[in-house]
């Protein structure tokens, strides 16, 4: 067992119950005080642990001398370091913050410097993402949209039950928690007997969506082995792929999303450790037909994540509209990796892969507004008595993610995003 996972560890920061930052999570971050600097830390119950500050008072000697690495805007230097040392590294953090270690506890000068009242600092973008891979891995998703829009008796593409389906999307795009949007602009075509017109989206959506993030990988022209894939994963967040459904349904034909995708997509602040998921693997289904000899698996490669969409109008409470769990999906994260370099395709530290929009079996578990009010045809309605087909100015849309068993509760805090009228 990793030792930071142990179940028993208690910590000298108060942890609430239920919370989602425990001891046996510490998901890593970026953030900044009142001065401005952005450092690197990681979450602990309601406070962040400032990585830079206990290292440069040697606190992690045995692990890192450079301090340096930790006063940094990005996680990438400590990615960069790989899978070994973000172990230890937590570890480390895990033996500083045990209820019984008093060397961080009991200086009090230190640690009223280095662990700061989470409502007190400002959280950014946690990864300078070099690329971006959005997959389409969710079988319920995929059958949805067949179903919406073609043959409902021939719902997934030939390919789709033989490879995980992917493109490449635009990481300048990615923001995190509480960055407002703007609604995308581009050609749409309401009337099919008419020409394209230059509009605002009026079919703007969200994607329930979960993305890793890896470590470096092999150099260009090798692949990297299904069941090695994990050794290339540093950690996951919360993902909401934002998606303009009528400019995408103009575009798309041939060659895939463009601008009804590019305009943003939102992830949570903090990245969770794969380590720290490790009590909460699956076994995968049945794939049927049998996949390709280098997409098949040993062991569990699903993780039980539970996941929630809340939408709340401007003004108004949250009203929940989703829950899902990542658990659904029919290509995981080991194969998405395999089939990604299976042409020699190099991957790079701080690269970021989408999970594809994340639908259970059941309506109340539909990861996007496409499939809630099924292509518009019904609408939801929210607590507050409006109503719903797509996201409307001032519309807030909140996701949570979190695993639980009868030990502990890992969580993933939020991904929360407003927005804003078209600049149009």
């Amino acid at each position: 067992m990793i030792q930071a996972n142990n179940p028993d560890l208690q910590s000298w920061v108060n942890t609430p119950n239920n919370c989602d930052f425990p001891i046996q999570n510490l998901p890593f971050g970026v953030f900044s005080a009142a001065n401005g600097q952005k450092k690197v830390g990681v979450a602990i119950g309601d406070y962040v642990l400032d990585l830079y500050e206990i290292a440069s008072a040697g606190l992690l000697d045995t692990i890192e001398k450079d301090a340096s690495i930790f006063n940094n805007d990005y996680l990438n230097p400590v990615i960069e370091k790989g899978k070994a040392y973000t172990r230890a590294l937590r570890n480390k953090l895990s033996e500083i913050l045990e209820a019984s270690n008093t060397v961080l506890k009991d200086n009090i000068e230190l640690r009223n410097k280095s662990l700061l009242p989470m409502d007190k600092v400002s959280m950014h973008l946690p990864v300078k993402v070099g690329d971006y891979t959005d997959f389409y891995s969710s079988i319920d998703h995929a059958t949805n949209v067949g179903k919406m829009f073609r043959d409902p008796a021939n719902a997934l593409l030939p390919n789709w039950l033989h490879i995980p389906v992917g493109y490449h999307g635009r990481a300048s795009s990615i923001i995190t928690s509480g960055v407002a949007i703007k609604r995308p602009v581009g050609q749409v075509r309401p009337n099919p007997e008419e020409p394209p017109v230059l509009s605002a989206s009026r079919l703007l959506d969200f994607e329930l969506e979960m993305a890793f993030v890896t470590y470096p990988g092999k150099p260009l022209g090798e692949k990297i082995a299904v069941d090695e894939a994990e050794d290339y994963i540093f950690g996951m967040c919360l993902f909401n792929d934002w998606s303009a459904r009528d400019i995408q349904k103009w575009e798309y034909v041939p060659l895939g999303p463009f601008l009804g995708k590019s305009f943003a997509s939102a992830i949570s602040p903090w990245i969770v450790t794969l380590d720290a998921l490790e009590p909460f693997r699956l076994s995968g289904p049945e794939q049927n037909p049998e996949v390709l000899d280098y997409l098949k698996y040993n062991g569990k490669k699903r993780f039980d994540i539970n996941l929630e969409v809340y939408l709340q109008p401007q003004d108004k409470n949250p009203t929940l509209i989703s829950q899902s769990n990542f658990k659904h999906m029919y290509w995981n994260m080991s194969q998405q990796l395999a089939h990604h370099t299976i042409n020699g395709c190099n991957i790079l530290g701080g690269d970021m892969m989408g999970s594809g929009t994340i639908s259970g079996p059941t309506p109340d578990s539909f990861g996007s507004m496409l499939e809630l009010s099924w292509a518009g045809s019904k609408s939801i309605t929210l607590d507050d008595g409006s109503e719903r087909k797509f996201i409307q100015d001032g519309d807030t849309v909140v996701m949570k993610g979190w695993s639980q068993n009868e030990n502990v509760r890992i969580g993933f805090g939020e991904v929360s995003n407003k927005i804003l009228p078209a600049d149009f």
